[in-house]
């Protein structure tokens, strides 16, 4: 059963072939030559700096679509592009997107032992789920995961870049920000870590109105809202946990890309919404 959980404790891919390539060499092309071609971000202006060359830091969390890659193939690369020379610094992602399945309440981390792709095995961070489960509404459930697509996609977006590196892959349910965030701050580490939430925009609107109100979605997002609803962003769970920590650890939000599957391989009259962003952390000047 695609998505089920092997007697070795391995979840295996329940899209593979369907939301991106089986074929691990074709699925790392594609993944390559999304990055190619994905919007870079800038480095943002700082006093301090000038006369220096623009650098830009490596960001603490990052928003990023969860579709077929050919529909958002190239704005989750514009999320993850954003990790840069420096991805190989990240140790540890915690991951946490929909459960578009399964209702439930709170947030599920599954019992697995790894989560695979085409590209290899991915360890789940066993001290990092042990530590996560003493938060209150977070609980073991491997039902949320089994046929779960938000968190399988990113997976092969981050071990083209980082290579090897362990994961805890949160499912979420019915949660409030205050609930999201504290699982967060739980897990939130240093630099060795890196939160990666999963989610998509509006769904099924016409281009035009699809823009509009995914416009409106991005600027709530850089304003750190904490009040986004399902209409808005079916991760929006995820997103407003991420927003309540960076309203208090003062993050700095950056859009990096903005497009729907009307801009990348598909018809315009019902179009699915994608964004991406970089939170950074902010910097230490001496």
């Amino acid at each position: 059963m695609r998505g089920a959980i092997e007697v070795s404790g391995i979840r295996r891919p329940a899209v593979a072939g369907v939301f991106y390539p089986r074929d691990p060499r074709t699925l790392r092309t594609v993944i390559a030559e999304c990055l190619a071609q994905a919007i870079r971000p800038q480095a943002a202006p700082n006093a301090a700096d000038a006369g220096r060359p623009a650098r830009v830091s490596l960001p603490k969390a990052l928003i990023a679509p969860h579709a077929g890659y050919v529909y958002s193939g190239p704005i989750a690369a514009s999320a993850f592009s954003a990790l840069g020379d420096a991805a190989h610094g990240i140790e540890r992602i915690v991951l946490i997107g929909p459960s578009h399945f399964l209702p439930f309440s709170g947030l599920a981390v599954s019992r697995a032992k790894a989560f695979a792709t085409p590209l290899g095995a991915v360890p789940v961070d066993d001290a990092a789920r042990r530590d996560v489960l003493r938060v209150p509404h977070v609980v073991t459930a491997d039902g949320p995961h089994a046929h779960e697509h938000s968190l399988e996609v990113q997976l092969p977006f981050l071990q083209v870049p980082l290579g090897e590196f362990r994961v805890l892959p949160i499912a979420t349910g019915d949660a409030t920000a205050r609930e999201v965030a504290a699982a967060l701050e739980c897990v939130w580490g240093n630099a060795e870590t890196l939160i990666v939430v999963s989610s998509d925009l509006s769904h099924y609107l016409e281009y035009a109105a699809a823009r509009s109100v995914d416009a409106s979605t991005a600027q709530s997002i850089l304003n750190c809202s904490t009040d986004l609803g399902a209409e808005q962003a079916c991760g929006c769970v995820g997103i407003n946990g991420l927003m309540h920590v960076a309203r208090k650890r003062e993050l700095e939000v950056r859009l990096l890309d903005l497009r729907n599957s009307g801009d990348t391989a598909a018809g315009r009259s019902r179009v699915v919404g994608y964004g991406a962003f970089a939170l950074y952390e902010a910097r230490v000047t001496r």
